[in-house]
């Protein structure tokens, strides 16, 4: 009866053991995957950071969260305002110094908003092909923003090298210097200039290109403090544009789908879209309204299966 008992309860404790690691396998998700590096938007900034900035995580904590999954994550910091050509020769420069120092062959990258477009730049023009297995993109402005369009044709062609300037101190303050240029960065998102980016980076068929984007449903201040504000101009500069009045704040829905498109995030009733900066959970904006670690998780798995 003792001995009955002894091996009942070693079933338990080894049950229990097996129900809380899946089934026995202590195996995290991610790992066996490539290295993820995770490439930044406009005015965004990586863990390198050296400026005021770098005292808040760009991407609310998804790189931490990714490596507790069993990835291994790289978050670069490039120029934050600059044209995607910049940007992404930064990139280019900062992803290789990282494989040769680490002994990568692959890895796969990650881009929100204006990080797809400077991605693209890198493996279609600079030869990252050759080192990226899957580009995913997150609420990249593939075909232009309408704020950008807006932007752009509201300001006086003379007011633009004083409003460059001016935005070119004050980001460098707070970024911790660089060679800012906010008008090249806008000129890089207007529909005009991704059409034109667009037909000098084809995509390259090494490379498995996937795509997430989400958008706002009703324009609250509450969930959406500034995409809220931004959302029904974007709405009238997509219909405007023919790209259609659904958007994130910055992008219209048809603008951030590229490659193979795999729909956005899940959430409840209570939850009135996703907005550009929630998307990538910037300053940790997405986690009140959303499961964050879920969507981030999915668009990982999703490069691991494809790699």
């Amino acid at each position: 009866m003792r001995k009955l008992g002894l091996a009942v309860l070693l079933l338990f404790i080894c049950g229990g053991s097996l129900f809380a690691s899946g089934g026995g396998s202590s195996s995290k998700p991610l790992a066996g995957s490539y290295p993820i590096i995770l490439s930044h938007g406009l005015f965004g900034w990586g863990t390198d950071s050296s400026g005021i900035i770098s005292i808040v995580n760009y991407w609310g904590g998804m790189d931490s969260y990714l490596t507790s999954q069993g990835a291994t994550v790289y978050a670069p910091t490039k120029t934050a305002a600059q044209s995607n050509e910049t940007r992404g020769t930064e990139l280019n420069s900062k992803v290789l110094v990282y494989m040769a120092a680490n002994g990568f062959s692959k890895v796969h990258i990650l881009g929100h908003s204006q990080g797809g477009l400077d991605s693209r730049y890198a493996i279609t023009n600079l030869g990252l092909s050759s080192k990226v297995s899957t580009l995913t993109t997150l609420n990249t402005p593939h075909r232009g923003s309408p704020i950008a369009d807006i932007v752009n044709t509201v300001l006086p062609d003379w007011i633009k090298p004083f409003v460059n300037a001016i935005l070119g101190v004050v980001v460098q303050l707070v970024y911790g210097g660089g060679n800012q240029n906010a008008l090249g960065a806008l000129g890089s998102l207007t529909t005009s200039g991704t059409a034109a980016f667009n037909t000098r980076t084809p995509n390259v068929a090494a490379v498995k290109y996937y795509s997430y984007g989400s958008y706002i449903t009703v324009p609250d201040l509450i969930q959406h403090p500034l995409m809220g504000i931004l959302q029904p101009a974007c709405a009238a500069g997509g219909l405007f544009n023919g790209q259609g009045a659904t958007c994130d704040g910055l992008v219209p829905y048809s603008s951030l789908q590229w490659g193979t498109f795999k729909g956005g995030p899940d959430y409840g009733i209570l939850t009135t879209g996703v907005d550009h900066l929630e998307a990538s959970n910037t300053l940790n904006s997405g986690k009140p309204w959303y499961d964050v670690e879920g969507y981030f998780l999915k668009m990982a798995q999703n490069a691991k299966a494809n790699q």
